[in-house]
């Protein structure tokens, strides 16, 4: 894959997936603007990610028959559409419509993942999804950053205007510009199947099974810290402005780029020891997340260690599921991500919940707890594996068959 190509689809996943993003630091502002009580402001965050998760599951699939470079163009197009209306709102419930209809559209980020996997070559399909994924995780971030000072300067309504207008352009420029997409097609008939993949995968191959659970909990210890530290840093002793707490997506963004290279090594045959290692380090940033009220610097801190952890393993997984499947990269993609945003509805809602309810420190705990979680599955994974694989005239040949019906057959990297 051309450097050049690997840069704008990773452009266009960042741009793209900032749209569910942006509410994050504006919940203050938003909540005050339409009346919106301070329990249920997570809901913003959730109905996006609810959103994205029903894109997951209709969307996502078609990915495989159609062809790759219209169909980003078009879902960008209408995710611009939504944002308009986010922006004109006048009601909560517009402004919620709004969002929802944004999350789904923006599975457009899970599209360009798919296009990219199934085009690469097998020795670089890793690097390639660490390169293109590390320009969402940057467009996370910096939605953040970007939002929370625009919103100081004009408002949080401009975000909402100023994404659909670049939105528009974006998508003009992947018409224009991404290769014709000549990738092998599924047979006509198969969009059913295709949208049951996230049952089928789930029921039928361990990996992904494992993978989209630890995914789960993945992203809602992520999405409890994104969600809820806005809370905390606006209130007593910092009163931070939206600006400065966007700030903060630059220490995530310096954790997220460290683990630019967790799909090289997943290509070395080494994802084990990357997710073991990135999700203890998971843990162990809610020790320092959790003294938000105290200090500012151990959670710039806990924040780095946070993103780089969830990247690791965002990236490994990813690349696992789709290596000896490539032509079915959007179903399985979109049925991992359906866990993805799970797990990221899971942590906005409950994070912001307990927070109204006992504070940070308890919001904290939910947050480890999520990671602990994720640590805990893949624990009794590679466990189960182990003695499985020491067990005498066991019969493996079912998980490297060609024929396994789910499409994921070597588990040599596993």
């Amino acid at each position: 894959m051309p450097h050049r190509l690997r840069i704008l689809l990773a452009v266009l996943c960042g741009v793209s997936v900032a749209n569910i993003y942006y509410a994050q630091p504006l919940l203050g502002q938003i909540g005050a603007d339409l009346s919106l009580p301070a329990a249920g402001l997570g809901l913003v965050v959730a109905l996006a990610q609810l959103g994205y998760l029903a894109g997951l599951i209709v969307l996502v699939p078609l990915s495989d028959l159609v062809d790759r470079r219209n169909l980003i163009a078009l879902q960008i197009g209408a995710a611009a559409t939504a944002m308009m209306l986010v922006a004109f709102s006048t009601t909560s419930l517009q402004l919620l419509i709004g969002i929802t209809v944004a999350g789904a559209f923006s599975v457009v980020v899970q599209v360009i993942v798919a296009y990219a996997a199934a085009i690469s070559h097998p020795e670089e399909r890793g690097a390639n999804i660490g390169v293109i994924t590390s320009g969402v995780v940057v467009g996370i971030i910096l939605a953040r950053t970007v939002a929370g000072l625009v919103a100081d300067l004009a408002g949080w309504r401009a975000v909402y205007s100023g994404s659909a207008v670049i939105s528009l352009l974006i998508a003009a420029v992947a018409l224009a510009m991404l290769p014709k997409d000549v990738c092998p097609r599924r047979k006509k008939g198969s969009y059913a199947r295709a949208v049951g993949s996230v049952v089928t995968l789930t029921t039928t191959n361990r990996v992904f099974r494992t993978r989209a659970l630890i995914t789960l909990f993945l992203f809602a210890s992520f999405g409890a810290l994104w969600s809820g530290m806005t809370l905390p840093l606006s209130e007593e002793p910092w009163r931070l402005t939206t600006t400065q707490i966007g700030l903060f997506g630059i220490a995530g963004l310096v954790g997220a780029l460290g683990a630019i290279s967790a799909g090289r090594w997943a290509d070395e045959g080494k994802s084990q020891r990357v997710t073991g290692l990135s999700l203890i380090v998971l843990v162990l940033s809610w020790v320092l997340s959790a003294q938000a009220t105290h200090s500012l610097v151990l959670l710039a801190i806990g924040v780095i260690a946070l993103d780089f952890a969830v990247q690791a393993v965002h990236v490994t997984s990813q690349n696992l599921i789709v290596a000896h499947a490539p032509e079915s990269a959007g179903r399985i993609i979109g049925s991992y991500m359906v866990f993805y945003s799970l797990g990221s509805a899971i942590g906005a809602i409950s994070t912001t919940m307990v927070f109204h309810a006992a504070g940070w420190g308890a919001s904290s705990a939910v947050g480890g707890g999520y990671a602990a979680a994720a640590l805990i599955v893949w624990i009794v994974d590679l466990t189960r594996t182990s003695r499985a694989r020491k067990q005498p005239g066991r019969n493996t040949a079912r998980l490297q068959s060609p024929h396994a019906p789910t499409g994921i057959q070597n588990e040599r990297n596993y």
